[in-house]
C-alpha cells in the first residue's frame, strides 16, 4: 500500500456571490484536486486552494509538486507520514511554491483511513457523529437586502447560529448589519461577529462595548486585532467579559501554541490541516481551551470537529463547491454530520472533472455562469 502516483485536476470556476472581510474580496474560485493513489488502487483526495489568485497550468503545478513535495513520499506508506515530524530549521523551514500543504495532509489522512477500514473521525478517535453548524456569510461585500436574504434562507433551513463580517471603517454600518441580522433570525439565536483584524486593542474594547450596550449579545467576536498581538489579545479577553475571543485563524501550528502560551483566546479556531489540527487540539484540551472548526475546504474539518473534545461549532459559508465531489457533507437542521463512508468520504466527481476542469487559467470574464449551489437556491 504504498504511494505510486499522484493526479493533478485544475478547476476554476466563479463564485455565486461575491465573498470577503474587511479586508478581502473574490469572485472565482481557484481549486485543483490532489489524488494520490497507492499501488493497490486506493485514491486519497485533497484540495489545493488559492483564494485571491489564479492557479497556475495544471502542468506547472504538477511540475512544482513532482520537484517539491513527491521526491519525499513516493514510495512511502501514507501511515508512515502523518505523523512524521521534521526539524524546522533553516531552509527546511519554508513553505512550499504552491499551497500544498493542506492538501496533502488531508490527502494522506483519506488514505490511511481508507486503509484501515475506517472513516476518518473513527480513525482519529470520534464518540459522535455530528457537531453543530454556524451559517458563516462572508457577506462583508453583499447589499443589505442580499446580506439579510442569505441569513433568512438559512435561518428557514435550521441554524439557529450565525457569523456575520464586521470591520467597516463606519462602525454605524455594522450595527446596522447587526440590526438586520435580527430581523430575520430567531429570538434568542447565537450570534458571532468577525472584524477579521480591522480593529486595535482599545477600539475594539470601544466597539464591543457600543455593540453590547445597543442591545446585541454576542458568543464570541473572532480575530478582533492582529493576529500576533498576543498581549492585546490577553488583555482584551480580560476586558470583555460579556463575550468571548475566538483567534487563531491566522496562525500555523507554532502560532497557534504561542498563543495559547499567552493565554490570548478563549476559543481557538483551526482550520483543515489534519495532522496540524489534531496536534494542537490535544495540546488545547490539555489547557482546557474550547476549539472550534473554520471553514475548510468541502467541510472536511466535520472529522476533527467531531473527534476533538469541547468542539461546539463547525462553520459552513454556503461556497458553490458541492459540485466537485460525487457526495457532500450531509448538514442537516444545523447540524454538519461526519460520513460512516471509508476516508473522509469525499470523491471526486467524474462529472466535475469533465465539465468543470480547467487545464490551463482562464481570465474573470471568460468563466461563465457560477456552478449551481443547491444550499444557496436564492443565488441559483
Amino acid at each position: 500500500m504504498s504511494l505510486s502516483h499522484f493526479r493533478i485536476t485544475r478547476f476554476q470556476f466563479a463564485r455565486d456571490r461575491v465573498i470577503g472581510d474587511s479586508q478581502v474580496r473574490a469572485d472565482e474560485t481557484n481549486v485543483a484536486a490532489l489524488e494520490l493513489i497507492s499501488d493497490t488502487g486506493e485514491v486519497g483526495l485533497g484540495f489545493i486552494q488559492t483564494l485571491f489568485y489564479p492557479l497556475p497550468d495544471q502542468a506547472e503545478i504538477e511540475a512544482v509538486f513532482e520537484s517539491e513535495v513527491w521526491p519525499t513520499i513516493k514510495g512511502e506508506k501514507a501511515i508512515g507520514l502523518v505523523h512524521r515530524v521534521n526539524r524546522p530549521r533553516g531552509g527546511n523551514q519554508r513553505a512550499y511554491s504552491l499551497p500544498f500543504h493542506e492538501a496533502l495532509q488531508v490527502a494522506l489522512w483519506d488514505l490511511v483511513a481508507k486503509q484501515a477500514g475506517m472513516p476518518l473521525h473513527r480513525l482519529l478517535g470520534s464518540r459522535r457523529n455530528r457537531v453543530g453548524a454556524y451559517a458563516s456569510g462572508l457577506d462583508f461585500h453583499l447589499s443589505d437586502d442580499a446580506f439579510s436574504a442569505l441569513f433568512a434562507h438559512a435561518a428557514s433551513v435550521g441554524y439557529t447560529a450565525f457569523k456575520i463580517k464586521v470591520g467597516h471603517p463606519d462602525f454605524a454600518r455594522d450595527l446596522r448589519r447587526l440590526e438586520l441580522l435580527k430581523k430575520v433570525v430567531p429570538e434568542g439565536s447565537q450570534i458571532m461577529i468577525d472584524p477579521n483584524e480591522a480593529w486595535s486593542s482599545k477600539e475594539a474594547l470601544v466597539k464591543l462595548t457600543a455593540i453590547r450596550d445597543a442591545g446585541h449579545n454576542l458568543l464570541w467576536v473572532e480575530d478582533p486585532i492582529l493576529r500576533h498581538d498576543f498581549e492585546g489579545l490577553q488583555t482584551l479577553r480580560h476586558a470583555v467579559n460579556w463575550t468571548q475571543i475566538n483567534s487563531g485563524e491566522y496562525l500555523d501550528l507554532s502560532g497557534k501554541r504561542i498563543l495559547l502560551d499567552h493565554h490570548g483566546t478563549d476559543i481557538l479556531n483551526v482550520h483543515g490541516q489534519v495532522t496540524d489540527v489534531m496536534r494542537i487540539g490535544w495540546l488545547a484540551a490539555e489547557l482546557g481551551v474550547p476549539v472550534s472548526l473554520g471553514n475548510t475546504f468541502l467541510e472536511i474539518g466535520v472529522h476533527m470537529a467531531v473527534a476533538l473534545p469541547e468542539v461546539e461549532w463547525l462553520e459552513y459559508s454556503f461556497q458553490n463547491f458541492d459540485h466537485l465531489v460525487e457526495t457532500p457533507i450531509e448538514i442537516r437542521d444545523g447540524f454538519a454530520y461526519a460520513p460512516d463512508r471509508l476516508g473522509h468520504g469525499l470523491v471526486l466527481s467524474e462529472e466535475a472533472r469533465r465539465e468543470w476542469a480547467r487545464p490551463h487559467r482562464l481570465e474573470r470574464s471568460k468563466l461563465g455562469p457560477a456552478p449551481k449551489n443547491n444550499r444557496l437556491p436564492l443565488l441559483s
